[in-house]
């Protein structure tokens, strides 16, 4: 793994409020431990044998009975979830409100990169599932459009 990208880890670790990350690519990865006031790099092998993680479709099989029928769009990363550009700013959609393939319906910031999430379908937002500047995980439900 590259020193300057070890570096650059070193640097959101020390911006977060985290503890520790670890980070694989290919079979190299890095594990970055906080101790104190300082970052430790302790680079390891990457693991031969991976557990997969329980599919989360059994996890939102609960979650459905409550979510309004229509096409939910899901969160494509892990960020930081805004519904509109700025903090003064109109929300780019809010409740009844009619979509278009391709119309902007939220940002995610993700590693100080803001993301616009665009429509993929067409229809009326009859849910927002987060509110603004709530976390977000891969996949997590944003919005129901019917």
């Amino acid at each position: 793994m590259d020193i300057r990208k070890i570096k650059k880890l070193i640097e959101l670790l020390e911006e977060s409020s985290l503890t520790e990350m670890e980070i694989v690519e290919g079979e190299e990865s890095v594990r970055l431990v906080r101790g104190g006031s300082q970052v430790q790099a302790v680079p390891m092998m990457a693991p031969q044998i991976v557990t997969p993680a329980p599919p989360v479709i059994e996890q939102r099989k609960e979650d459905d009975s409550q979510m309004p029928a229509g096409e939910v769009v899901p969160s494509p990363m892990v960020g930081t979830f805004f519904a509109a550009s700025g903090p003064g700013a109109e929300p780019f959609v809010s409740m009844g409100q009619r979509v278009g393939v391709g119309d902007t319906l939220c940002i995610i910031e993700a590693m100080k990169m803001f993301n616009q999430i665009e429509s993929d379908v067409s229809g009326t937002v009859v849910a927002i599932l987060v509110e603004n500047g709530q976390p977000v995980e891969y996949d997590q439900p944003l919005f129901v459009i019917r």
